[in-house]
């Protein structure tokens, strides 16, 4: 069962992945300058990284033609680093000496791609992994000092305290960086397994870098706990997370990681929970291209193929998997992970299109970068092919081919046992009442098949852990009748917003709905009296072309939706994107809203203008937002990842639903296509039929086409689907494509097609 034709309206709410036109833009190419006045800059960048690895004050940094004085700059890195390379990876830092960021990032990470032949492994990486846990943005850069073309970077971003802060919401916690401080190589031997080493903090001090005025002492019950009471790990660990850590690292052979040969690359925020939460970083040799696994070396790509999913399991010298592992349900979730990973990336290809689209938009810089560590036919090769190491890649006779690797993985990889057992079907999940009031209890209920246990994880905030509570088909716990496979609990809704996933299990392997629990969930929305159902509804954080404002500019809004049937009194009540700041923009005494409709808030920091403008604008990368009482209680939070130009994120059903990608429908039902009635998408250039489509549509395009224009499909996450160049006619073969919504893109405008 697709997820938007769930029973009862009961639509997936994603934490959606989709990417906006800013700065980490995965179809941009990023321009960043640097100027300084010496000359001798590069010999200053290389004696600054052989001593205190400090910055130097560059001059100037222009991105994308924005000009910033005063910057920090410095050289990066470990293996692609070297003081004799032309093109070395940076680290811009733009508020070193003054306050200032670019669209609100100040660190700047710039990857050199000296192990990379495809260019693409470390971006591609990561838009994978941000389907299932909270990972850097990432696409691409030509960087130029002091108007010389050093070539073309990866550009990540940074995992920072304001990342922490973006992500978790807080940033004054223990913030560890899991990298040897000196660098790993074959000679080092402390390294940031999580062993434990006793109650002294030297101990770690070779092992971890503190990025946080405190720390050691919880790190250090980290590391306890893990190896000397499992059973509490919950407390002190977000799991689930470190559980998506664990296989994504296995499923994409990213051995320079936590699962390889120093045990590194990945950071640890403790969250205001207490809980250390785990993020991925340095990607640049995922798909394969690090061979040493700590206790063997993987020196072909059959044997990197045929990596053990289980590996380390047994190994005292990596607790995070074999403590984790130890534990039956832990162990079936890791497998039900490494399966969704495996089905939605690699069984149905759609890796190798990403890959694609991506090499695609930088092939150009590639060609023009004379300072690349491999040949430009390696470039367009290594996609698919194996290549000898060249100029890059310590460690391995060769680099494999991405879906050389991927391909051959995924059919090793499911072809297993653990992969093929029979697992647990979760469908109709339903709710006692779709419409819950706040304080009252519900009953939640799904049809089950082949489980042996089956629990309900949820929470009233995004900055909560979820409580996990078991479903029963015992005819109690609210279930009518034993043994009919309706597994039910009663919830007590006591917020506005309840989150919430389906957990269930059988003696060989779980099953998740939705599956990429618990990064996403299922939403339930409730009415508080004090406002009568009135609900943020809709949102557009980057408008260039849906709907002008009185004084005709195209500004972000807000939207909301009053779900009752009598006018509400909003007059007092609070809009605010800052958690820390709830009150930070009030509703001018008198504002309503009538029964069953709307009201418009522009955030556009242009509050002397007529009508409402609140005095804060919506980010467009990620970031939250919250509808709050006079007395200055939360009776609605959205959370929400990166969003597309003229492309909202509203709820389906209108005033009740889940939050997903649409059509702005500015004060207006929100709809999306859960019918067959026949559309066609049409408008002067471009016709696609049919719509809703089942094994192919065609695209028809009218007018003159230009020699480098392409259409561009998304899917309802954002993800580039498929990008090809445009022609006065297209048949688009959809064989492997989820059922879902769709955009099409040509000549900067969106088409939605439903495929079914």
């Amino acid at each position: 069962m697709k997820y938007f034709l769930l029973s009862l309206g009961l639509i997936l709410s994603f934490a959606i992945g989709g990417k906006c036109q800013t700065f980490y833009d995965i179809k941009t190419i990023n321009t960043i300058e640097i100027t300084f006045a010496e000359s001798n800059w590069d010999a200053l960048l290389d004696a600054e990284k052989a001593g205190d690895d400090g910055y130097i004050k560059a001059q100037s940094v222009t991105i994308n033609g924005v000009t910033f004085n005063e910057v920090g700059v410095k050289y990066k890195g470990n293996s692609t680093y070297n003081a004799n390379q032309t093109k070395n990876p940076f680290h811009i830092e733009l508020d070193t000496y003054t306050d200032q960021d670019y669209e609100g990032y100040t660190d700047i990470k710039l990857s050199n791609e000296a192990n990379d032949p495809s260019f693409v492994r470390e971006a591609l990486s990561y838009q994978i992994l941000r389907q299932y846990m909270d990972a850097p943005l990432s696409n691409f850069a030509n960087v130029y000092v002091n108007g010389k073309l050093l070539g073309l970077y990866t550009s990540s971003e940074s995992i920072s305290k304001k990342f922490v802060k973006s992500h978790f919401g807080s940033k004054k916690n223990t913030f560890v960086k899991c990298n040897p401080p000196d660098g790993a190589d074959q000679s080092t031997t402390d390294l940031p397994n999580l062993v434990y080493l006793g109650q002294d903090s030297t101990s770690y001090y070779d092992a971890y870098e503190l990025e946080s005025d405190y720390g050691w002492k919880e790190l250090i019950n980290l590391c306890d706990t893990l190896t000397n009471n499992i059973g509490a790990i919950e407390k002190i660990l977000d799991v689930d997370r470190a559980l998506w850590m664990l296989a994504f690292d296995n499923a994409l052979v990213n051995l320079d990681s936590y699962i390889g040969a120093y045990s590194q690359n990945y950071y640890l925020y403790r969250d205001d929970n207490g809980r250390f939460i785990p993020i991925v970083w340095d990607l640049n040799e995922s798909f394969g291209q690090f061979s040493q696994t700590g206790t063997s070396s993987l020196n072909s790509t059959s044997d990197k193929q045929k990596l053990s999913y289980l590996l380390h399991a047994s190994d005292t010298k990596f607790p995070l998997i074999k403590m984790l592992l130890s534990v039956p349900m832990y162990k079936r979730m890791y497998l039900a992970h490494i399966k969704t990973i495996m089905l939605e990336n690699f069984d149905n290809k759609s890796y190798y299109d990403s890959g694609l689209s991506m090499q695609a938009t930088i092939d150009a810089a590639v060609s023009a970068d004379i300072y690349k560590f491999y040949t430009y036919s390696n470039f367009l090769n290594n996609l698919t092919t194996d290549i000898s190491s060249g100029m890059g890649g310590p460690g391995s006779s060769s680099t494999p081919g991405i879906t050389n690797l991927m391909n051959g993985r995924n059919s090793y990889l499911l072809a297993l046992s653990d992969f093929t057992n029979t697992a647990p079907g979760i469908t109709d999940i339903t709710l006692s009442d779709a419409k819950p009031v706040i304080n009252s209890t519900i009953t939640v209920s799904a049809s089950i098949t082949n489980a042996t246990s089956v629990y309900l994880g949820f929470r009233s905030s995004s900055e909560l852990p979820f409580t996990r509570i078991q479903m029963y088909d015992d005819g109690t716990h609210n279930d009518l009748v034993a043994g009919d496979g309706i597994y039910s609990t009663p919830l007590t809704i006591d917020n506005a917003s309840i989150q919430y996933y389906i957990y269930a299990e059988n003696d060989k392997v779980g099953m998740f709905s939705p599956q990429r629990a618990e990064h996403e969930y299922h939403v339930i929305t409730a009415s508080d009296g004090d406002v009568s159902g009135v609900v943020i509804n809709e949102f557009l954080a980057s408008n260039e072309a849906t709907m002008a404002d009185q004084d005709n500019e195209y500004d972000d809004w807000i939207e909301l939706y009053n779900n009752s049937n009598e006018t509400v009194d909003l007059g007092g009540y609070y809009l605010s994107d800052d958690s820390e700041d709830l009150t930070q923009w009030t509703f001018p005494i008198g504002t309503t809203i009538g029964a069953n409709g709307y009201l418009i808030v522009w955030a556009d920091k242009d509050e002397d203008q007529t009508g409402l403008h609140a005095n804060f604008k919506i980010s467009a990368s990620s970031g939250k937002l919250f509808l709050v009482n006079s007395a200055g209680s939360v009776i609605n939070e959205i959370n929400y990842s990166a969003q597309t130009t003229d492309v909202s994120f509203g709820r389906y059903p209108n005033g009740t639903g889940d939050f997903q990608t649409m059509e702005p429908t500015f004060e207006a039902e929100n709809r999306t296509y859960t019918s067959v009635d026949p559309v066609t998408v049409q408008s002067t250039e471009l016709i696609a039929y049919p719509n809703p489509a089942s094994d192919y549509f065609n695209i028809d395009i009218s007018g003159d086409l230009p020699q480098n224009d392409y259409v561009t499909i998304y899917n309802v996450a954002g993800n580039v689907v498929l990008k090809t160049k445009s022609e006065a006619h297209l048949q688009i073969s959809t064989s492997g494509w989820s059922t879902g919504i769709y955009f099409i893109q040509y000549n900067g405008k969106f088409f939605k097609m439903v495929i079914l």
